[in-house]
Order: C-alpha cells, then sequence, then structure tokens
C-alpha cells in the first residue's frame, strides 16, 4: 500500500489542538521538515519530516504522517493483568510481531489495582513523566471490557495512549495542556470479546509506534467520553510489595507539615525513611512526586488497615 501523503498546512505550534490537528492528522510532534527519503518497505520517494525540533511545513509542501524511519517510539504497558498469567507475553507477541522487534518495549506496571480505572488513572498521570514525547502507552484496565464502552486513542503533549475510555485516560487528558482523542473504529477479523488488549489495542499501539498512523482506522472525538478532573484524589491508589501506600495527592500540593489522617491514625511527615525511627509510620513524597504512607523497615499498609480505595485526610 502506498503511503498516505498529504499537503500540509502550514501550523504553528502555539496553536489548539483543534486547529493543528484537524481532519486525522497526527499532532504537530509527529510533524518533521520534509527532505527527500525513500520510506522504508514502500520505495518510494516522498517528502518526509526528519525532525520533530523543526518547523512546520509551509503550504504545499508534501508530508507523509509519520513514517517508519523517523519513528523513535517506545511501548510503555500498563495494565492489571499481572505476570502470573498469560495476558501480558499474548500483547507482546502481537506487539513484536506488528513492529519486527524494532521498537523497545517497556514493562511499566501489571500490577494496577484490579478492576480499578479510577486508582489507575491517578497512578498513570505519575507514572507517564519519564517518557518522552512520542512514547506510546498500551493501557489496559478494562472490567468492562466486551461492552459498549469505546476503545480510544488519546495524544496529550505528544504522548500516545491506547486503551478503554473507561476513566483510565482520563486524569493524562485532564492534566495536559494539549489533548485530543480518536475513537478506533478498526474491527480485526479475529477479536475476542474479553481480550482487547491483544486483539485490538496492541495491533493499534504497534502502527502508531512505527510511524504507520492508523487514520482509516480512527475516527476523531470531541473529547474522552469518561471525564474526570485533574484534582487530586484523597484516598489509596497503590499499595507496592513493601507495604507503602501511595496516595493520589502529588506532594507539591500539600504543605511539608501537613498532617494526614487515615481510618487508624494522624501521621506526620518525614524526609526519609532513615529520618525516623525503625518502626515508625511517617508520609513522604516519593520518587513520582506523590504523598506516601510508610514505615520504616516496615508494611505500612498492614499495620494501618490500609487498601486500594482507603480514604486519606489533611489534617490542618
Amino acid at each position: 500500500m502506498p503511503p498516505t501523503v498529504r499537503r500540509a498546512s502550514a501550523c504553528s505550534r502555539r496553536q489548539t489542538a483543534h486547529e493543528c490537528l484537524s481532519r486525522n492528522r497526527p499532532p504537530p510532534s509527529t510533524m518533521h521538515r520534509a527532505e527527500q527519503q525513500t520510506t522504508p518497505a514502500r520505495g518510494r520517494t516522498v517528502d518526509v519530516f526528519t525532525s520533530a525540533d523543526d518547523h512546520s511545513p509551509s503550504d504545499g509542501q508534501l508530508c507523509v504522517f509519520p513514517t517508519r524511519r523517523q519513528s523513535r517510539s517506545v511501548i510503555a504497558l500498563y495494565t492489571d493483568f499481572g505476570l502470573d498469567d498469560p495476558y501480558v507475553g499474548q500483547m507482546k507477541a502481537v506487539l513484536l510481531r506488528q513492529t519486527g522487534g524494532s521498537i523497545p518495549i517497556v514493562d511499566l506496571l501489571h500490577r494496577v489495582p484490579n478492576f480499578d480505572p479510577l486508582a489507575g488513572a491517578h497512578l498513570l498521570s505519575a507514572l507517564q513523566a519519564q517518557f518522552d514525547p512520542g512514547t506510546v502507552f498500551v493501557a489496559v484496565v478494562d472490567p468492562g471490557v466486551g461492552s459498549e464502552r469505546l476503545p480510544v486513542v488519546l495524544e496529550a503533549d505528544g504522548k500516545y495512549y491506547v486503551g478503554p475510555d473507561n476513566g483510565l485516560l482520563a486524569v493524562v487528558a485532564a492534566r495536559a495542556l494539549r489533548c485530543r482523542a480518536w475513537r478506533i473504529t478498526w474491527r480485526p477479523s479475529r477479536l475476542s470479546a474479553s481480550f482487547h488488549g491483544r486483539d485490538l489495542f496492541a495491533p493499534i499501539a504497534a502502527r502508531i509506534a512505527i510511524g504507520d498512523w492508523p487514520a482509516d482506522d480512527l475516527a476523531d472525538c470531541a473529547c474522552l467520553t469518561e471525564r474526570l478532573s485533574g484534582n487530586d484524589l484523597p484516598q489509596i491508589i497503590y499499595i507496592d510489595h513493601y507495604g507503602n501506600a501511595m496516595t493520589g495527592w502529588r506532594a507539591a500540593n500539600v504543605a511539608p507539615d501537613a498532617t494526614i489522617a487515615t481510618p487508624s491514625e494522624h501521621i506526620a511527615s518525614a524526609r526519609v525513611f532513615s529520618a525516623v525511627p525503625i518502626g515508625q509510620v511517617f508520609w513522604y513524597e516519593n520518587s513520582l512526586g506523590l504523598v506516601e504512607i510508610a514505615v520504616n523497615r516496615g508494611h505500612a499498609a498492614a499495620r494501618l488497615n490500609l487498601v486500594v480505595g482507603a480514604p486519606v485526610a489533611l489534617l490542618a
């Protein structure tokens, strides 16, 4: 199949997403200065944008959005599948087959709280910050798989998220400076009713990652159907294997000397574990920038009877 060639209009990066992303064009981060190149696997010479840092094309230049040659993507997997079952491996098989192994795949997290798009949404917003623009996230916490919930692609500040429109992507969208959403209209000949991560999301993510923008398989959305605010969430969103309990609060929005109340205890802050005696409960700003409740060399969740979804409060 020949590459999709379009006439590119002049488009300032300071324009709104709606102005720059009309008619299913990829966002400006994928627009590259034109030069003559032969696109791999197609054998045709076309004008191709080669540097995301260069200006957008002027009227009349031909461009391909995007191309395999210019891809510098990473695929990040974010699921509640766990690692003891075959689901992650099946998704990776699809991704590797469709990318030819040319794109790195990162297992970001497969222990997102089960069936909990709300907790997953706040955790994803914190975790995505370590990835560069161009990263493609396959985000699957999908208790409504097989229902009427929509499969979508979200572009937020130059990063791409492929997954269900059930709230999982909504905090990223709410906090983004620029975002755009598309509904996935494509359906493969083989589509499991219960495993869209493998059969629907992984193939679309692979195409985006290799630079084969699936314009014919996407439909513009005004926004996500399931919306959340970008506000912090005053509850536990994740418990790691040490027993540390992450909250949905961004520490930048909490006074350093604030006291946090759980259903069983009031907790003061400390900078790091070694700042308190062994066995003492405290809260601190973790490496993701979230407020986290911990015990120095202990298991905070067990000691305080904390579970994902447990409420926490700030005391004056």
